[in-house]
């Protein structure tokens, strides 16, 4: 028998770093209200897409039903499922401006929201373990782009990041050269993407994965990568590629 999937809404959540406010999704593990345990934290990008088909844009991951899963072998955490603005997204999604889509530009502040603003209200709420390590920031396409910035900004508030299929092409490239200038932090980085996306997203990440290795990440160690062959950019490959990835990114393997 499967366990239910518990969330709690946090209500009209304000960003004063971006003048906006949304509703906030969290998944408890099965055990939070059993026990008086602290838990990691996921602080995921496009929070309508991972628990819910109903609201997703086009399917959603099922993290609630790989948490669960992922419960029954001994591992548990707190989901925070952020989402999008809707037609903001781009703006929040990036730090870097693209005239050519016409998006972009207030990444910056939207990584601030969330190591600043979000992620102290959550350890005031619930019992998390609020030590970076154990804080982990994630999200696919430019949702895998925005996490990147917000590890890469805010080191000493994230210590891992899920970057699944993420929008490297965006704004040019610009990611690439903020890897370039950001100096070495410990942290665990998990990349992917799926060959089925196209050979110039494979080679994107494929370059980002060696810009990590240059800075002295190692594959099996802090950095993990997977090409997965039959990967599409769709939220059913994140899902499965997420699941699989969780114990790492939780310093669990």
């Amino acid at each position: 028998m499967r366990a239910a999937v518990a969330l709690e809404v946090l209500e009209a959540v304000h960003s004063p770093e971006l003048d906006n406010q949304r509703d906030v999704l969290v998944y408890l593990p099965p055990s939070y209200h059993r026990s008086d345990r602290s838990y990691p934290v996921l602080y995921m990008q496009d929070g309508q897409n991972l628990f819910d088909p109903s609201t997703s844009f086009a399917g959603e991951w099922g993290v609630g039903r790989a948490m669960n899963a992922a419960a029954r072998r001994g591992l548990e955490a707190i989901v925070v499922g952020v989402p999008n603005m809707g037609s903001e997204r781009l703006d929040e999604y990036s730090p870097y401006a693209d005239p050519t889509v016409g998006g972009g530009g207030k990444g910056a502040a939207y990584a601030d929201f969330l190591a600043r603003t979000l992620k102290p209200i959550v350890d005031r709420r619930f019992r998390t373990e609020p030590g970076r390590e154990r804080t982990v920031v994630a999200g696919s396409s430019m949702g895998g782009l925005i996490s990147l910035v917000a590890l890469l900004r805010h080191p000493r508030t994230f210590g891992a990041v899920g970057a699944l299929s993420p929008s490297l092409w965006f704004a040019g490239g610009a990611i690439f050269s903020e890897v370039e200038g950001s100096p070495y932090v410990p942290a665990r980085i998990y990349l992917d993407i799926g060959v089925q996306e196209g050979p110039q997203h494979v080679a994107n990440a494929r370059r980002l994965r060696d810009l990590f290795l240059s800075q002295g990440y190692r594959i099996g160690a802090d950095l993990r990568w997977l090409e997965s062959r039959s990967g599409r950019h769709d939220e059913r490959s994140w899902g499965r590629r997420f699941a699989r990835a969780l114990p790492f990114l939780l310093g669990m393997a």
